[in-house]
């Protein structure tokens, strides 16, 4: 199966392709933009993001081991009487909870995001000319002849076949 990536000067144009594509019958292997463009992950048909979740779970997480482990030193592992306080003193693990809350869950997500994404350090990709300035690029998996044309009636400006690892 081969791809072609489709050049668009505009982000509506590239939206409508991408609808008209899906509407077609044509696999959307992916959309590079410069910025996001609103309405084009529904054109594209895309899930909802799971990270969401996996920053929730990361967060409930970190905020519990933080209470717990402050609870289990200044009650039974390490108990002081600091000024008539009482050795449960919620309010004062507070400001550490939350610290490790967002850390757990800012560490957890990109971590994530960086793995699921395939993004490792040394990672070279082969940058598609003018998308990180104003070019729009859509990437559809087809055989048929018909994609070509139909990205051009979209208001593609340039229409490119590339082999399977090529976008």
């Amino acid at each position: 199966m081969r791809r072609l990536m489709a050049v668009f000067e505009e982000a509506d144009q590239v939206v409508e392709a991408a609808r008209q594509a899906r509407g077609a019958g044509y696999a959307i292997a992916d959309a590079f933009v410069p910025f996001a463009v609103h309405g084009l992950d529904e054109a594209m048909g895309l899930r909802r993001s799971r990270l969401t979740w996996v920053c929730f779970v990361a967060a409930l997480t970190g905020g519990t081991l933080a209470m717990s482990f402050q609870l289990w030193t200044s009650v039974s592992s390490w108990p002081l009487n600091v000024g008539g306080k009482p050795f449960a003193s919620v309010p004062a693990f507070l400001p550490v909870t939350f610290e490790l809350t967002v850390l757990t869950a800012a560490l957890v997500s990109a971590a994530t995001f960086f793995a699921r994404s395939r993004l490792f350090p040394g990672k070279r990709a082969a940058p598609l000319p003018r998308v990180t300035d104003d070019r729009f690029v859509l990437v559809v998996e087809t055989d048929a002849p018909a994609a070509e044309a139909l990205m051009r009636q979209a208001g593609a400006v340039e229409v490119t076949a590339v082999a399977e690892g090529g976008a």
